[in-house]
């Protein structure tokens, strides 16, 4: 089962450490996109962003600290869906129907996220890790 464990953690993880690497180096395309949704700062919200990404997934990859990674993700995830994914506030039917499915596709992962803080923070077996997690809850 341990292997099932860590290939499931690696899987998750897949896409917020690709996402990271995406934030940073195409950080010109990316602050655009965020200056066109108004997100505040928007240069160094990707970079901040995409280092969470980074380190999240990774934690969570690894099991460093994955309780600490998963609430990073679930941050960001949670975050995004609201400034980048706002449906409600768009008038093309097409345009409208992917930012929806965007938003609930990112609400849904940071549940995912949150259940994965809160097994590793009550020390639940998240299968091989190199720490424990940092939270005790």
């Amino acid at each position: 089962m341990d292997i099932l464990l860590v290939l499931g953690r690696v899987l998750f993880a897949l896409i917020f450490i690709n996402s990271g690497i995406a934030h940073l180096t195409k950080l010109q395309a990316m602050t655009g996109y965020a200056q066109y949704k108004k997100v505040p700062a928007a240069k160094l919200s990707v970079i901040v962003t995409g280092l969470m990404l980074i380190i999240g997934g990774l934690y969570v990859a690894l099991g460093v600290y994955a309780d600490l990674g998963a609430l990073l993700l679930a941050i960001f995830l949670v975050a995004s869906a609201f400034l980048m994914h706002n449906f409600w506030t768009i008038q093309d039917d097409q345009a409208k129907q992917g930012e929806t499915i965007n938003f609930f596709k990112n609400l849904s992962l940071a549940g995912a996220a949150l259940i994965i803080f809160v097994m590793v923070g009550s020390g639940v077996d998240f299968g091989p890790s190199i720490t424990e997690g940092l939270f005790n809850l």
